[in-house]
């Protein structure tokens, strides 16, 4: 999940791959495979994705929607 939010997030803002790699620091083959879910993006990758785009953990990681709501409560 956390992949088609990256490129959600990412296209919301009009950035390219590439963009988005110069501001995270990693190449946009990493970005790349972030999206694609072959590259773990580990602690310090969701606090930056995070911080970038000014939404929560839960929400990049898909366990929040876009209203807050928290999918894992969810019945």
């Amino acid at each position: 999940m956390y992949g088609k939010r990256i490129k959600e997030l990412r296209e919301e803002r009009g950035m390219s791959q590439a963009e988005l790699a110069k501001a995270l620091n990693v190449t946009q083959r990493t970005v790349s495979r972030f999206e694609l879910e072959q590259h773990d993006l580990g602690t310090e990758g969701v606090i930056a994705l995070c911080r970038l785009f000014e939404v929560s953990a839960d929400y990049l990681l898909g366990l929040e929607d876009e209203s807050g709501r928290k999918l894992y409560l969810a019945s």
